[in-house]
């Protein structure tokens, strides 16, 4: 009489075991299939924007939006779509404000400089999808010797300045978009989001030449995204020696990301550069003490993803 119970138990325990075994052979193979999906997604990204870029530097560098881009219009749209994908899935990415970017005309927007600017890529595709228009911008001089950086930095319409260039392309009718703080805010600000600009007050004098508005912006928690450990006296030695940034960094956190665009300056004839720059620094200043957490905290950007919540002081 114990025999078949024993049978029985014994047979019982490796039905039930079967249905779990194949339930984890089943999780496995999904794990499989979408780590591959991923990959492939990120493959075809990859390839799909090396396709568009080529195809767009077909055109002669620095005539972006000009007429010999207009059939290459859909690719650049394309390429812009990606990145706002990429924004929108990975940061939940947001702009308030957007209204205040003219639909045509000339205007300097003024930014804070994370360790990585990727807001700005995603914000310039922002305005290319929604407004259909580009924003030029000026990046430091190392970038542009970075090999492999120039197809880049042409189809982002960057520049290197110099001022006289900065004021034709505002009279031109274009946007333009200038950090101060450049890579040293980028580098040795941190978590605090101290603004790092210096005496610099060549952007006020470029808006003043070219008689344009200037317009503040800051985005929440682009230091929680990523982070600079460049504020260490050996790092900032390297930098002011070779003009370099040498200094490590760490990220690509899922963080919430909210772009916000404060109250366009307007051109005063009678102000002078000083003045200007002052009045911009407090704007972005305003902006960071509105919306941004201070210190900045990992963890409490990544769990802003999960609710609405904008005003954080």
């Amino acid at each position: 009489m114990e025999q078949p119970r024993a049978s029985g138990g014994a047979a019982t325990g490796s039905c039930s075991g079967r249905p779990q075994e194949r339930a984890g052979r089943r999780r496995r193979v999904a794990l499989i299939f979408h780590r591959l999906r991923i990959y492939t997604l990120k493959l075809g990204k990859r390839y799909l924007c090396n396709f568009c870029l080529q195809v767009i530097s077909k055109a002669k560098p620095n005539t972006l939006m000009s007429k010999q881009l207009k059939p290459y219009h859909f690719h650049m749209k394309t390429v812009a779509t990606l990145w706002d994908g990429h924004a929108a899935v990975w940061h939940g990415y947001e702009v308030h404000g957007m209204e205040k970017i003219p639909k045509e005309g000339p205007a300097l927007i003024i930014f804070y400089h994370g360790a990585i600017p990727i807001d700005f890529y995603y914000f310039m595709a922002k305005i290319f999808i929604h407004k259909g228009r580009t924003c030029r911008v000026v990046a430091d001089h190392f970038v542009f010797k970075i090999p492999g950086f120039s197809l880049l930095l042409d189809v982002f319409c960057a520049l290197h300045g110099p001022r006289e260039k900065c004021v034709e392309i505002l009279r031109s009718g274009h946007l333009l978009a200038i950090s101060p703080g450049g890579v040293r805010e980028a580098l040795f600000s941190d978590e605090t989001y101290n603004i790092v600009w210096g005496n610099r007050k060549g952007f006020a004098q470029v808006a003043i030449d070219a008689k344009v508005p200037i317009i503040p912006m800051f985005t929440q928690n682009i230091r929680e995204g990523f982070r600079s450990l460049g504020g260490t006296r050996l790092f900032r030695w390297l930098y002011e020696k070779f003009r370099y940034p040498f200094a490590p960094m760490y990220g690509g956190f899922p963080v919430k990301l909210r772009t916000y665009l404060g109250d366009p300056i307007p051109y005063d004839p009678k102000i002078t550069a000083e003045e200007l720059a002052e009045k911009t620094k407090n704007a972005v200043q305003a902006l960071i003490d509105k919306h941004q957490r201070i210190p900045g905290n990992i963890m409490s950007a990544l769990l802003e993803r999960f609710h609405k919540k904008q005003k954080v002081n």
